[in-house]
């Protein structure tokens, strides 16, 4: 399936074709390598424990420090898109997060290790809404939820390279070459990206927004929160994404090794299973989205109802380990969590004009880190109070399952009546517009 590129466009949209293709592959090669180093700990988990002398709430104390900085780097990066543009703020990323992967396979010791997993969450948090952005300055916007899906799909290869290569060489080469080398991808696509990549297409250049203090800051974030489409997004991509973020960050070998009672080999099959599912998935709901914008909200309910059901089946088996055709389907099914997640871009979207694109997408993109944060957390505490019990550790994912779907349904009629009304309003004046 090839990218989308030129066709009928709306007056006003960026062409799309092959140069479009050419400058967002360069974003999207940032964000495939900021994966690769954001999810290199959930291969090397158990290593990490063994090197730093630590338990389950310190190791898993590496994610969620992680997480908390990228969640809180979110809404400062979505400004910075809106302010500063994306080649720039792709730059900053790509120093920081490879920054911090050079440090982790240097640190002696369990504190540095951390401070380097916050520089490489600092990074990584600049990456997903410039790639948003670079796609909605390239790509006609009837092309958004496609493009999206593949930059999300591109990022799951990521986690790909990890699960298959990273976790290979780390048993292979040792800790230290192994996360040493793998930081000189991040060297090169930020040569790329300073070489190469542009902001927009020529003719395209968007209105200067000068920076106008503070007070010009808290009224952006102030009216993107108002609009029930970002906040619908947000509670979309907190209640989708998590369940299958917290199993490939951290605790998913973990659990497949010792509570499920499998081999390293075997669990990272099924790892690798649910990043295949997720990019085979994220195609498939992008073209759905893109065809009938009506399925967004039906596909994350229904992907969040298929894997708390998944989940109960899998922690509730009589037997002493669930059967291999059980796993094998949860995994399957998690891989559904990523693509379902992308909706929430596509509720923020049209809620908001192009000047608060930035800001929308990282609302939005705070919610399933924060709920990942908050699960990887529980399930830590959980592990280390009862000794290892996977199956209570893991109920903790259908409390944040039951907030988030609440918040979906409290939120959903307005948002849909607020988009009603913009479609509305942008096609009068479309009506009105004089010909050329």
């Amino acid at each position: 399936m090839s990218l989308p590129g030129r066709g009928a466009t709306l007056p006003g949209d960026p062409p799309g074709g092959r140069r479009a293709v050419a400058v967002w592959s360069i974003g999207v090669a940032v964000y495939f390598v900021a994966v690769i180093f954001r999810t290199s700990l959930g291969v090397a988990g158990l290593d990490a424990a063994d090197r730093f002398h630590v338990g389950a709430s310190a190791l898993s104390t590496f994610s969620i420090l992680q997480l908390l900085v990228y969640a809180g780097m979110q809404i400062p990066v979505g400004l910075l898109v809106d302010h500063l543009g994306t080649k720039k703020v792709l730059s900053i990323g790509a120093v920081l997060f490879t920054a911090g992967q050079l440090g982790f396979a240097f640190s002696p010791s369990y504190g540095t290790a951390l401070a380097s997993r916050a520089l490489l969450g600092c990074g990584d948090a600049m990456t997903f809404i410039s790639v948003l952005r670079l796609g909605t300055r390239w790509f006609p916007a009837r092309r958004g939820p496609l493009v999206a899906q593949l930059a999300g799909l591109v990022g799951m290869a990521g986690n790909l390279v990890s699960t298959l290569v990273l976790s290979r060489l780390l048993h292979g080469i040792g800790w230290t070459p192994a996360f040493a080398g793998s930081a000189l991808a991040g060297a090169v696509v930020l040569v790329l990206t300073l070489l190469f990549l542009k902001d927009h297409p020529e003719g395209q250049e968007p209105e200067p927004s000068p920076h106008r203090g503070a007070a010009y800051v808290r009224r952006q974030i102030a009216a993107s929160w108002r609009e029930p489409g970002t906040r619908l997004g947000l509670w979309v991509h907190f209640t989708t994404q998590f369940p299958a973020m917290v199993f490939l960050l951290l605790w998913g070998l973990p659990f497949l090794v010792e509570a499920q009672g499998l081999s390293r080999a075997t669990a990272g099959e099924l790892l690798t299973l649910v990043v295949l599912s997720n990019m085979v998935i994220g195609l498939v709901f992008g073209q759905i989205v893109a065809r009938h914008h009506a399925a967004r909200l039906p596909l994350a309910l229904g992907t969040v109802a298929a894997t708390a059901l998944l989940w109960a089946a899998t922690l509730a088996y009589p037997g002493e380990h669930a059967p291999m055709w059980l796993l094998l389907v949860l995994c399957a099914v998690l891989g559904a969590c990523g693509p379902a997640s992308m909706l929430g871009f596509d509720f923020a979207r049209p809620a908001n004009p192009p000047e608060r694109q930035g800001t929308a997408s990282g609302i939005t993109n705070m919610g399933g880190f924060i709920a990942s944060m908050t699960t990887l957390f529980a399930i830590g505490v959980l592990l280390d109070a009862t000794g290892d019990d996977y199956t209570v550790a893991f109920s903790a994912v259908f409390v944040l399952q039951a907030l988030g779907i609440g918040q979906i349904l409290r939120l959903r009629g307005r948002a849909a009546r607020r988009e009603r009304e913009r479609l509305v309003a942008s096609r009068v004046e479309t009506v009105h517009v004089p010909a050329a």
